[in-house]
């Protein structure tokens, strides 16, 4: 190895340094950190730490509270591949045919993902949940319907209450980029196809889908990912309840670490909870490779 070759690369070496001890500093230390933790029992605030092998793992399965919050995690992420897609994939498409006024529309999706979630779960509590001051009153107060009530104090209705808020404020983003990735389909598909007689609905099949298809696919795993480490709407709307209904592995985490004080418990969690999105992260990958 000459002497030339390694000044020659020492710029590049230099350039992505800092990266490099970023990525370090951010995430391999308490990454490498979370999982030794999770080995042992450690409580977060003293300095004594005894390893315990997989407990907190073996623990973590025979708890019926971890299943259930692991199945809402589950439920979440059906509930996001279907309901949000097809919503901003019908609004992608009509954006295409609003071209003169796509801008504003795209403004008004991003609007609700931009603000704040406690803004946005303040909106949702005050104004549609609210037995006083929202919607669900209002139809109470108006048509006599008595048995009304707010979503998120019912058991079996509270996972969705939670759910049609962070709907609301994330599908206005997921039409933008579906509607961003339709925009780079080639316009000599569309006008080749539209002269033989390919009606809306065979270009969007056969032309607009397959264009956008990678884009696609990737927002699917990013949902899948999302499912996996949704926190902020839960915890501002319920808190994981009532009685566990709503709870998830991101609140589970929070509860055990800061509440309970079992940071072994609630990093064993959270190593979980990267496994999982570790799988569909891989799974895209591998699915992107096939397709080069």
């Amino acid at each position: 190895m000459s002497f030339n070759w390694i000044k020659q690369k020492i710029p590049y070496y230099l350039l992505i340094a800092p990266a490099v001890i970023l990525s370090t500093c951010v995430i391999l230390i308490p990454s490498v950190t979370t999982i030794i933790s999770s080995f042992t029992d450690w409580n977060g605030i003293s300095e004594d730490m005894t390893f315990i092998g997989l407990q907190n793992y073996k623990e973590l399965f025979s708890d019926e509270v971890f299943v259930t919050a692991l199945g809402n995690n589950c439920k979440w992420m059906f509930i996001y591949l279907i309901i949000p897609v097809s919503i901003a994939l019908i609004a992608a498409v009509g954006l295409l045919k609003q071209k003169k006024k796509s801008a504003l529309f795209q403004v008004m999706f991003l609007f609700p993902y931009v603000v704040a979630p406690i803004a946005n779960a303040l909106i949702w509590l005050n104004m549609i949940y609210s037995p006083l001051t929202g919607l669900v009153g209002f139809m109470k107060n108006i048509f006599g319907l008595d048995w009304m009530a707010s979503p998120l104090t019912q058991p079996n209705t509270a996972l969705f209450g939670v759910a049609a808020a962070d709907i609301w404020h994330y599908w206005g983003y997921l039409a933008v980029v579906f509607f961003s990735a339709l925009r780079q389909t080639p316009s000599d598909y569309v006008e080749a196809a539209t002269m033989d007689g390919c009606n809306g609905r065979q270009l969007f099949r056969y032309i607009y889908f397959p264009s956008m298809l990678p884009t696609f696919k990737m927002m699917l795993v990013l949902i899948i990912i999302q499912s996996f480490l949704q926190f902020d709407y839960v915890y501002l709307l319920t808190s994981g309840g009532p009685a566990h209904s709503t709870e998830m592995l991101g609140t589970l985490t929070y509860n055990y670490a800061f509440s309970l004080f079992q940071f072994g418990k609630s990093a064993a969690i959270a190593v979980i909870m990267s496994l999982l999105g570790l799988v569909a992260s891989i799974a895209y990958a591998r699915m992107s490779r096939n397709e080069s």
